[in-house]
């Protein structure tokens, strides 16, 4: 290629500067998506499941709460959103082992817990009292304890 003063331009110079940049999701040590171990799995559950029930104490009493309660006081969309996102707890579950009888009990906790958060006010009293994330998750790690290390 030439350019407007008769000069050749190299084919280096016409490559994007963007062109050797890439996002590498697989090996980076920053990724929140690399393999973790079983433990730091278990943690990053225990840690959701603690925000969406018990992380927030109500003012003046020992009442705590979490997001699912909050996000739950949205009509239907609310209770859906929180229901979505401890149905992939049970997921994550499921992928650390977790047998088929505990799964199903971990997911008859979330089924009583979405449709009962569904009905307005009296459904996120008891969103806010059931608390189906931290039920589960201690569930699981109770199954977790009796398993042997490898």
């Amino acid at each position: 290629m030439i350019d407007q003063d008769g000069r050749e331009i190299p084919d280096a110079g016409l490559r994007s500067p963007f062109e050797g940049f890439r996002f590498d999701f697989g090996n980076g040590a920053a990724n929140p998506f690399a393999n973790l171990t079983r433990e730091q799995r278990l943690a990053r559950l225990d840690a959701i499941a603690k925000l969406l029930d018990v992380a927030f104490i109500l003012p003046g009493t020992n009442i705590r709460y979490g997001i699912d309660g909050l996000i739950g006081l949205i009509p239907v969309v609310g209770d859906i959103i929180t229901t979505a996102i401890s149905l992939w707890l049970v997921r994550e579950a499921r992928a650390l082992g977790a047998p088929w009888h505990i799964t199903a009990r971990m997911l008859a906790n979330v089924a009583v817990d979405g449709v009962i958060g569904i009905v307005p006010i009296a459904g996120d009293a008891f969103d806010v009292m059931f608390r189906a994330n931290v039920r589960n998750v201690r569930m699981l790690k109770k199954w977790m304890d009796r398993q042997p290390r490898a």
